[in-house]
């Protein structure tokens, strides 16, 4: 039996590194703090642009009724079961099993349905998977092979379907705010959650996927307000955090 850490873009560290912390995914006030602060900004900009992308109506109660959604690196679901709240069919997968675990655990006690699986991005495409929506939300940054997982990633976009991506960009202001700033400094997060040789400029990103075909269109980069504590969106300053919408003809 393949071993998902047989694949390229699998890296066994990150893996390791978040396995320890699976069990407190659902801590607000934990090592994911950041990830919950973050969330209702994300959400927002994956369910409007996935309404529009699709012809319904983002104010509606169920605005992705009808789409399937696979979220990449699903974590313990934090995005997953907000998503399926909106209507949509998730897939859910994590290259950690105790991720996996904790986010079933925690879905079934919500009384909501979705599809975990332990596995990742190239074996789902080569099971020839297809999805409406794939997100792409903070994993790219934690993989080994950029250029291998972004392949398996866009293949598993339908065609006219999209992808929205997240991460972090790689400039001065970002090695500050990311990895000083949160993990040394306000200990948002545990020191060595990120690298940032790792980082990926929206130049570089955006020619990933490119280079499978997808059209890139929007990027805004997500800034922290310290003062309450929100996220907002930002046309003009991608230093640090930014999302993408792109799409497959």
């Amino acid at each position: 039996m393949t071993k998902l850490q047989d694949h390229t873009s699998v890296d066994p560290q990150e893996i390791e590194k978040f396995s320890a912390m699976a069990a407190e995914w659902w801590d607000p006030s934990g090592k994911f703090k950041p990830l919950h602060q973050l969330n209702p900004t994300r959400l927002g900009y994956i369910r409007d642009h996935a309404a529009r992308h699709f012809g319904k109506d983002p104010l509606s109660d169920q605005p992705l009724s009808g789409l399937s959604i696979l979220d990449i690196g699903c974590g313990g679901g934090l995005l997953s079961e907000p998503l399926c709240r909106l209507g949509a069919e998730v897939t859910a997968i994590d290259a950690a099993e105790k991720n996996i675990k904790t986010a079933s655990t925690h879905a079934a006690e919500s009384g909501l349905e979705i599809n975990y699986r332990h596995t990742s991005a190239e074996d789902l495409a080569a099971e020839k998977q297809s999805f409406d929506v794939v997100l792409n939300m903070e994993v790219i940054e934690h993989v080994a092979d950029v250029t291998s997982f972004s392949k398996a990633a866009c293949a598993l976009v339908k065609e006219g379907g999209a992808m929205v991506a997240s991460t972090l960009n790689r400039t001065p202001k970002s090695y500050l705010m990311a990895i000083l700033g949160a993990e040394y400094v306000l200990r948002w997060l545990p020191r060595g959650t990120h690298d940032w040789q790792k980082f990926l400029r929206p130049s570089e990103l955006a020619g990933l996927l490119r280079a499978q075909g997808l059209d890139i269109g929007d990027m805004s980069g997500v800034v922290y307000n310290p003062v309450n504590g929100r996220w907002r969106l930002s046309r003009r300053d991608l230093d640090v955090n930014y999302m993408l919408f792109a799409t497959k003809p």
